[in-house]
């Protein structure tokens, strides 16, 4: 059973294909910008591989939006995506031609307030370590896809 996701750019982006992306996220201070209450049975659902098949910008083709200060969205379109539900890691990688080769460990997780919080760390570092990360939200998630809504400014 293939499972997938969608990303969307609304003005702003949205994500889909059981994976997850989303927007720079910071602390004030030492307060989190996301909750962390976790809702488990959203992770669960989510554990697993997943596959992005699409990202979109509603009501617009033509914005050029760089996500997770990676690569241009559209090189997210086949990204593969792993999550470990039981300690809110994974990894992902960027596959497409023509566009950055790029892979990375993650940690990840969803709260209750059905926000995909998302920190890619390098290698052999501790995501506590890490200050920048990214919070999206979860929509119509089901087993086999669910998409992330990125709100970005534009203009």
């Amino acid at each position: 059973m293939k499972k997938t996701i969608t990303l969307m750019v609304l003005a702003i982006l949205f994500f889909a294909c059981k994976s997850k992306s989303g927007t720079t996220s910071t602390t004030v201070k030492n307060e989190p910008v996301a909750s962390t209450k976790l809702d488990r049975s959203s992770q669960v659902a989510i554990k697993g591989d997943w596959v992005i098949t699409s990202v979109t910008y509603p009501g617009s083709d033509y914005i050029k939006v760089s996500s997770f200060q990676i690569a241009d969205s559209k090189c997210f379109v086949g990204s593969t995506w792993h999550f470990i539900s039981n300690n809110n890691k994974g990894s992902m990688a960027l596959t497409k031609t023509d566009c950055p080769a790029f892979s990375s460990p993650i940690v990840w997780s969803v709260n209750k307030e059905g926000q995909f919080v998302l920190k890619i760390v390098d290698a052999g570092e501790k995501a506590k370590k890490v200050r920048d990360g990214y919070v999206l939200r979860v929509a119509n998630q089901t087993e086999t896809s669910f998409q992330l809504v990125d709100i970005i400014n534009v203009g």
